[in-house]
């Protein structure tokens, strides 16, 4: 299956070192890669069918001064949908004057819901299904942007409508909040002051935080599969919807 990487802090924070790790696993999953991060308002989106391993986009992004407070990350194992750019994650659509950011890992069995909204997908993955059908959803249940509590317990009731059909273990963003949901595995870990040094599992490279950050900064992380080796993950439990803001979990 796909890996998902999602970030979220109070300060605008670097990727490199999570990526760098991140990418070495697109050597198993070779069916593309993206990366999307918000800018203010505003969101940069980078994807290619090609593996992370060898994609030039891949290698622009290791350089690129990435720098946001949001971020959401995918390689991809393909299940359903050819690998093609138009099936690459992470999808972006917009609702309420804000985009939405939404990556899954998984497959989804026999799923074809009902859109009937402004939400079409482009591709043919079961995934930008899913997508479309949860903001045609949300949409329907709020008239205007509601409260991050409210949007967690609406999203709480859709995603296990989806979730019967397969595994369903996503990250979604609209530039606030990152909502995790996960189906089989999903793990995060919270970075705050005091800061340390971390290894990656997948590279051999170290950074200490310390010499990169402030006291005040605190930084959330979500991922497939723990990316360092000395600090302490925490694992969702299955069906279990977690949502982190400025950096911490609030539900």
């Amino acid at each position: 299956m796909c890996q998902l990487l999602g970030l979220n802090a109070n300060t605008p924070t670097d990727l490199v070192f999570s990526f760098t790790g991140f990418a070495h696993r697109a050597v198993e999953h070779r069916d593309g890669f993206g990366i999307a991060f918000f800018e203010g308002a505003g969101l940069r989106l980078f994807v290619d069918h090609q593996s992370a391993a060898e994609s030039p986009v891949a290698t622009m992004i290791r350089h690129y001064p990435i720098r946001s407070r949001h971020i959401v990350t995918h390689i991809r194992k393909a299940t359903q949908g050819r690998v093609a750019l138009e099936n690459t994650h992470p999808f972006v659509r917009e609702l309420w004057g804000r985009y939405w950011v939404f990556a899954h890992n998984g497959n989804l069995v026999d799923y074809r819901p009902k859109l009937h909204a402004g939400f079409h997908p482009v591709g043919d993955t079961d995934s930008e299904r899913a997508f479309c059908w949860l903001m045609q959803e949300l949409a329907k249940n709020h008239a205007r942007m509601p409260s991050i509590p409210d949007l967690t317990q609406t999203l709480a009731e859709l995603a296990p409508q989806i979730a019967r059909h397969g595994t369903f273990n996503f990250l979604l963003s609209q530039g606030e909040a990152l909502w995790a949901h996960c189906t089989t595995r999903l793990h995060y870990v919270l970075r705050r002051h005091p800061f340390a040094d971390a290894q990656l599992q997948d590279a051999d490279l170290t950074v200490d935080f310390a010499e990169h950050t402030t006291p005040q900064d605190r930084v959330a992380v979500v991922v497939t599969e723990p990316l360092t080796t000395n600090e302490t993950w925490v694992a969702l439990a299955p069906g279990e919807l977690a949502v982190f803001v400025d950096g911490d979990r609030i539900g």
